[in-house]
């Protein structure tokens, strides 16, 4: 199998702020590579050749990381003049292609069976097949009603409690037939959700179909936190989790750990990082490249960026660090918290309940407090 993929790139990732003021929230690390390099690894193993990313902000990022073949996908991009939606992105990128092809958001982590979603689009003839994924709170997305064999009968936003009669959600990933995008006007945006598939509905040749698998829409810094989770402990295929191996550690050759430091797998250090005595690093944690953590220094469920330091004594638990950071000794950061890259949090601060630091801000010493 070899169908073409456009991989939908155009999100701001507001939600994740201050961590994409500067990066793209699809090009945030995910423990020791971008978080779109999952999906391209996902396509290339069930034999997707070419991929076109069709993007917006800030381009170049992309280009710069994956340049024109990445795990075997050769890469080709289609930038958008200005934002055109689902829809419009996925016409803008695939107007030329001829025959039945991937679309997909790049900022969800997602490992299902592609084989056997080409297998079930071309045994009903639908124009267009959605992947569905069951979610315990449906009323935070979109609902997708399904008849026994598969026909899309209705769609329904945001539903209330007492409408939802379905788990199934949009998984962000289809299968689509050039003609669907007929329906796309070209030169303005277009939701594929709210205005193509609805149509395409009425028609009865929109399917959907849940496999089994693994989804996550990585939005906000507790999914962020819950997708390097994942990848520590296997909970999906990825290069990742089998570079891990048998003891979930991951220590690169050319970081330094303190023989006092103590690792809890799983774990991950990357290169160049530096681990001083009585540190302790896990279980769940992520130690960036080129970050120091100093002395008696704790990260746990946690994730702190390249190039960052820890000061001596400092706790990050269940928070991100962005990269460059700067923590003063004998700080706590928990419960959500979140330092934006190139900030600079002076000793004894203490931030929690989800408290953001904005990047390259500075913080005084013993300037925050939670009791």
């Amino acid at each position: 199998m070899s169908l073409p993929a456009v991989v939908l790139v155009g999100g701001q990732g507001t939600r994740l702020r201050p961590l994409t003021d500067r990066t793209r929230k699809d090009m945030l690390p995910l423990v020791d590579r971008p978080l779109l390099a999952y999906t391209f690894e996902h396509l290339a193993r069930y034999g997707v050749e070419r991929g076109i990313v069709s993007c917006g902000y800030l381009p170049d990022q992309i280009g710069a990381a994956f340049g024109e073949e990445y795990a075997g996908l050769t890469l080709e991009y289609a930038v958008e003049p200005e934002p055109l939606g689902t829809g419009g992105a996925i016409g803008f990128a695939a107007r030329e292609l001829e025959s039945s092809f991937f679309a997909l958001n790049g900022d969800s982590l997602r490992e299902a069976d592609l084989t056997e979603l080409v297998r079930f689009h071309r045994s009903t003839g639908a124009k267009a097949t959605i992947l569905l994924t069951p979610v315990s709170d449906p009323s935070r997305y979109g609902l997708v009603r399904i008849a026994a064999d598969g026909r899309v009968e209705s769609f329904l936003e945001k539903p209330r409690p007492e409408d939802i009669d379905t788990d199934l959600i949009n998984a962000g990933l289809y299968v689509l037939e050039p003609e669907v995008l007929e329906l796309v006007p070209e030169g303005r945006a277009v939701s594929i959700e709210r205005e193509v598939f609805p149509r395409l509905a009425e028609a009865g040749t929109v399917f959907g179909v849940a496999l089994p698998g693994y989804w996550l829409d990585v939005g906000t810094p507790e999914s962020y936190l819950q997708a390097h989770r994942d990848v520590l402990e296997r909970t999906f295929r990825t290069e990742v989790g089998e570079a891990l191996g048998s003891d979930f550690t991951l220590i690169d050759p050319s970081a330094e750990v303190h023989p006092g430091a103590r690792l809890v797998p799983p774990v991950y250090v990357g290169p160049g990082a530096v681990v001083e005595a009585r540190a302790r690093v896990g279980s769940l944690a992520v130690v960036g490249e080129g970050t120091r953590l100093g002395e008696a220094a704790i990260v746990e469920n946690a994730v702190v960026g390249a190039r960052a330091t820890v000061g001596a004594g400092s706790v990050v638990v269940g928070s991100v660090v962005g990269d460059a950071a700067e923590l003063g000794d004998g700080c706590e950061v928990r419960n959500l918290a979140v330092i934006g890259p190139g900030a600079v949090l002076g000793a004894g601060n203490e931030l929690d309940h989800g408290l953001r630091v904005g990047a390259d801000q500075r913080i005084p010493d013993k300037a925050l407090r939670f009791s």
